[in-house]
């Protein structure tokens, strides 16, 4: 279900996904595949052989998104301390290691990566977003505290609080709500609200959370 939705957000994202069909050096390939095993001693071994620490895989990723992916907090964090990485890279769908962390509620590499000084905010598809899809209230709420954009709008114009909705995140939503997320605002694809995407998605429940918090902020 977790990957299915990973697909389901990249495909949201971007339209198109450029291809990225320059053949890898067997150092890179060993790279990524330690990255995804988080192998740290061997990916160091591999940034000493010269592999460039912002290298991209055959689907466009950087080793610190993909290690960020799957959760390899050491080969992380070899990967952070490097000189030039480049924590804002973006892979073809959008996703940028931030963003990845908070889809995996990744909460100690969410945390380094912000004290790294990764963005936050961005134009489209934010790191808020997929917390907001993942669930996870207490990653929403620290990008929250970093000043993340509570209604920051995907390029077809969803909000968090509509990915909220749409995948049934109940307590999210309601954070959202109570941290002043704006639950009148349509998209641009579907023109739906929070509550408009909650029915379409089958979640009655959220939709009567979402217009039940509208009501008692109606002037009386």
């Amino acid at each position: 279900m977790m990957r299915r939705r990973i697909a389901l957000l990249a495909l949201a994202a971007f339209a198109a996904r450029p291809a990225f069909a320059a053949e890898q050096s067997d150092d890179e390939v060993e790279f990524f595949r330690a990255a995804q095993l988080d192998g740290a001693e061997r990916v160091k071994k591999m940034l000493a052989r010269g592999v460039n620490p912002n290298a991209r895989d055959s689907n466009g990723e950087t080793g610190l998104i993909v290690a960020m992916r799957y959760e390899a907090l050491n080969v992380a964090r070899v990967l952070m301390a490097q000189k030039g990485i480049d924590l804002e890279a973006k892979a073809p769908n959008g996703n940028t290691a931030l963003m990845m962390a908070a889809f995996r509620k990744n909460k100690t590499a969410l945390l380094e990566l912000l004290k790294r000084g990764a963005q936050v905010n961005q134009k489209g598809w934010t790191a808020l977003h997929y917390a907001a899809a993942s669930g996870s209230v207490e990653i929403t709420t620290i990008l929250l505290d970093k000043y993340a954009y509570i209604d920051a709008e995907t390029p077809s114009g969803m909000t968090p609080l509509m990915i909220a909705a749409r995948e049934g995140q109940e307590e999210v939503v309601e954070l959202l709500l109570n941290q002043g997320a704006d639950a009148t605002l349509k998209d641009g694809g579907f023109h739906l609200t929070a509550a408009g995407f909650a029915e379409k998605a089958d979640k009655p429940w959220i939709a009567k959370t979402i217009n039940a918090f509208l009501a008692n902020k109606k002037p009386r």
